[in-house]
């Protein structure tokens, strides 16, 4: 399942631009992060779902050396050399993910060069559903798809992450392109960034998640984030000293273990590694009780991880708080901020009979506080793929 009108749209867009239709047409979906917040670059585990809004991506083959690239929500084309390292200028930043999906496929024998690109995408800039991850994953499947080449998934999902890290300067981890490479239609993906395998979970027929977005925009990259994962990976090397077993990451310590030491370590690295020990343990915890059918009991994991969001690791904000209380008070099963943090969109778990109710429900609450989010219902989808 892939949004077919996004996907219409950007080959009419490209149509128009370039003159030509697209010979390649790919599609990579969004994702909500589920349970399992700030934990993939501490090598731990999460639950995400790939969602029903994604990216098109587009090629045709042009006249001209060097990849043209159109933002077709802006209608605005830019032009770079694929086989230069370096980012382009700022004014032009949504392109850096493309141009370093492009240039280090070159590192697995992919070159592509005098092509037309469109990019065209469903999800809401800045609203925390991964719209860049879905960019990096659309880009590399058409261009892969264009060359004829086949690699990895994991290779892809780390070529996205490195374009990210290099071009787009933002320290993520592998989660989100995971969760648009390997999602599935109406279950969650269940993702260990040690062994960086995944599982697909089932979810029961009758739940939905619902995406609030208090329109708060993010930008990870002008966020806090890498700070805090400088902190994580402090409390990793001081844990390392306080115990008779390895902690590489904060994956290895155990839960009982850091609540016996963390009054020993850095306060400002223990107070953030609270959030992502205790989301570590609910993720593994989480998996039990989704097989146990206790849909209750995992609903509280997510009121109890954004507990820890604000009074931990400090990434939510107002907005976000007062869209997950009123999520709470309409009769959720559980809510918190999806993704990085520091604006973007909640989650809520909701049974599907109740999700319009609670929608309106949700909506009406955060007016009285002062927001005006908007509420849909996210359908758990399938991953990236090429349309044509």
């Amino acid at each position: 399942m892939y949004d077919e009108k996004v996907t219409a749209e950007a080959i009419a867009k490209h149509t128009e631009t370039y003159g030509t239709e697209p010979t390649t047409v790919s599609y990579a979906p969004g994702r909500i992060e589920v349970l399992g917040n700030h934990t993939d670059y501490n090598e731990g585990t999460t639950f995400s779902c790939a969602i029903n809004m994604g990216h098109c991506f587009c090629i045709s083959k042009s006249d001209k050396p060097g990849i043209r690239l159109t933002a077709a929500d802006i209608m605005v084309t830019t032009e770079f050399d694929p086989s230069t390292p370096e980012p382009l200028e700022k004014k032009v930043q949504w392109a850096n993910y493309v141009k370093g999906v492009i240039h280090y496929l070159r590192g697995f024998g992919v070159e592509v060069d005098g092509i037309d690109c469109t990019f065209l995408g469903s999800i809401p800039m800045g609203a925390g559903l991964s719209s860049s991850a879905a960019l990096e994953v659309a880009t590399a499947y058409a261009v892969l798809s264009y060359a004829g080449k086949e690699i990895d998934k994991i290779d892809i999902a780390k070529i996205g992450q490195r374009a990210e890290h290099e071009f787009a300067g933002c320290s993520c981890g592998l989660l989100d392109q995971f969760s648009s490479i390997y999602g599935i239609h109406h279950g969650l993906i269940h993702s260990d960034f040690r062994t960086l395998e995944t599982f697909p979970v089932k979810l029961p027929d009758d739940v939905v998640f619902l995406m609030i977005n208090p329109h708060v925009k993010h930008a990870l990259a002008e966020s806090p984030y890498n700070a805090r994962r400088m902190s994580c990976e402090k409390a990793a090397t001081e844990l390392n000293q306080l115990v008779d077993y390895d902690v590489k990451a904060l994956r290895d310590i155990k839960f009982e273990d850091f609540e016996a030491n963390k009054g020993k370590i850095d306060a400002e690295a223990a107070q953030r590694a609270t959030h992502v020990v205790g989301e570590i343990h609910r993720v593994e915890e989480g998996v039990k009780l989704l097989e146990e059918g206790k849909l209750e009991a995992f609903g509280q994991f997510l009121f109890d991880s954004h507990e820890t969001s604000m009074t931990a690791f400090e990434n939510s904000c107002d907005e976000l708080d007062i869209v997950v209380a009123a999520a709470r008070e309409a009769g959720a099963l559980g809510a918190r901020l999806s993704g990085g943090g520091w604006g973007g969109s909640a989650v809520a778990l909701v049974h599907q009979a109740d999700a319009d109710a609670i929608c309106e429900k949700i909506i009406e609450i955060s007016k009285t506080k002062g927001l005006e989010p908007t509420a849909e219902i996210i359908i758990p989808s399938a991953g990236a793929m090429v349309v044509k």
